[in-house]
């Protein structure tokens, strides 16, 4: 099923703002990102406490909504519901169907653990860098224990 994303900057005051809004209009998922994914020093991967809830301190707030609804439409009643937010930085596109459980494995390459144990997707090659002693495990990423990059099974792999 095809899906209209729309996309906006936020700051972590404005964000429960933002995310009840978009569930008012009927967004069918909303996800949070760290705005500076790009910049090396930032944590991609966020994973609070329990019973913590922190945001990174800006973000890009991405809701999914059924592929015909119109954009503009989709704006006004948002701005209907709370004036005070700026849907300015609002950006639209399309995403096309696919089958999602698989798409992420596409950009999935082999990883290293450790000194000689590498994790390849069965339909990789095995890497260059892997040498005879290397242990290699061929599986399908996600599926058999989850991608390995979590640090409690990149640890175990070690």
């Amino acid at each position: 099923m095809p899906y209209l994303q729309l996309s906006t900057p936020c700051s972590e005051a404005e964000c429960p703002r933002f995310e009840r809004a978009l569930e008012d209009v009927g967004a069918l998922a909303v996800t949070l990102q760290d705005a500076h994914l790009d910049q090396p020093d930032e944590q991609a991967i966020f994973e609070p406490g329990v019973g913590e809830l922190p945001l990174w301190q800006q973000m890009t707030l991405t809701a999914l909504f059924d592929a015909d609804t119109d954009g503009l439409l989709l704006l006004a009643a948002l701005e209907a519901f709370d004036p005070a937010l700026d849907w300015s930085q609002a950006r639209f596109i399309r995403i096309e169907d696919q089958v999602w459980e698989r798409a992420w494995l596409d950009s999935f390459q082999p990883m290293r653990f450790g000194v000689r144990t590498w994790i390849v997707p069965w339909n990789h090659p095995l890497p260059a860098e892997a040498d005879a002693a290397a242990a290699i495990v061929r599986l399908d990423p996600g599926l058999a224990f989850g991608s390995g990059t979590h640090p409690t099974t990149a640890l175990c792999l070690r």
